[in-house]
């Protein structure tokens, strides 16, 4: 597959999910081509309809793990995995396929064109961590034959593996460790604390707590990652990560129940359901690393007025649900 190499060209595997969407978005904006490579088993082609008219953005539907040929590729960013629980547990042997069969796919593509791979990672390589927060340099804490191993060990092995390309074809490396992001386009059946909250608070239902609801997560506004990406690109070639992007200010899933309910108008109650197995207790980034090699990266939105785009965003697409039904009923739509 031959392409125009006027402009910078960026191949983004699992572009049509919610970060991949975004990242598009950036990359159209900073003057990038764009293909975004998605078998649709999480990401959804409304996050990327917009672009369908736009002469500088390409679709492929195709699994990352069967091998692809393109060629005259600047970048690759590598986010083609399911990413929660409920997604990644859906089919375990496949999620561990996508891992570590589409990231080896990815790794030869970026060795022939000779051009740099953002490998996205994830705050679960630490497990349950007993380091905290967790710096880089911290090897984890994860049960390799429990229910979230698919996930957790694929990758970790998905960074080993770019590693060794690193050390032995001399491929250009850059992992990030993504730590609870958050933000419009998420699935509202991924089964994550932000959606899962924001949802059943808007709609009026009980907002459902695993567990007894002290155990913490640190939340990234999705802006705040996709400028981090961006910073992570222009370090230099010996700097390969895995870098911690997340946010450092640590809540409690209570707290965040409470905040979203205020901000929401809810009168939800909250209910509390039994812990998930391997649910780590705390989550918090050691954002350190990036704030050195980033340019000073650090998150710039506040989760207040993150959880407020997230409602606004929610509550919309109830009301285009809802909208849809009722013009169903009246015949306007074809049920």
């Amino acid at each position: 597959m031959e392409h125009n190499i006027k402009k910078k060209i960026a191949l983004v595997a699992g572009g049509a999910g919610f970060i991949g969407s975004h990242l598009c978005d950036r990359l159209i904006k900073d003057d990038y081509r764009v293909i975004c490579l998605d078998n649709l088993y999480t990401g959804r082609i409304e996050n990327i309809a917009h672009h369908f008219n736009d002469p500088n953005f390409e679709f492929i539907n195709q699994d990352v793990v069967e091998p692809i040929k393109i060629n005259n590729l600047s970048v690759i960013f590598n986010l083609a995995c399911p990413a929660s629980p409920k997604q990644y547990q859906k089919d375990a042997i496949y999620t561990t396929k996508t891992s570590v069969l589409g990231t080896i796919n990815m790794l030869d593509l970026a060795t022939i064109n000779k051009c740099p791979i953002l490998q996205a990672s994830t705050s679960e390589v630490y497990g349950d961590p007993l380091v905290h927060p967790q710096p880089e340099k911290y090897c984890g804490n994860v049960n390799p034959i429990g229910i979230r191993a698919c996930y957790d060990e694929g990758k970790r092995c998905a960074e080993s593996l770019c590693m060794d390309y690193y050390r032995q074809y001399g491929t250009q490396i850059k992992i990030v460790r993504i730590f609870n992001t958050y933000g419009p386009r998420m699935a509202t059946d991924d089964g994550r604390v932000v959606s899962n909250i924001v949802n059943q608070a808007i709609k009026g239902e009980d907002i459902t707590i695993y567990g007894d609801g002290s155990q913490t997560r640190s939340f990234l506004y999705i802006d705040d990652l996709i400028n981090a990406f961006a910073k992570m690109l222009l370090t230099p070639v010996q700097i390969t990560g895995p870098v911690n992007l997340g946010n450092p200010v640590e809540m409690t899933i209570n707290g965040i129940a409470r905040i979203i309910k205020r901000l929401a108008h809810s009168n939800s109650r909250i209910v509390y359901w039994s812990l998930p197995q391997d649910d780590p207790q705390r989550r918090n980034p050691d954002i350190s690393l990036a704030k050195r090699i980033l340019d000073g990266w650090k998150p710039q939105v506040h989760v207040e007025e993150g959880f407020t785009k997230v409602i606004h965003y929610f509550t919309s697409l109830q009301t285009c649900i809802a909208d849809e039904q009722s013009k169903a009923c009246q015949g306007y739509v074809k049920c």
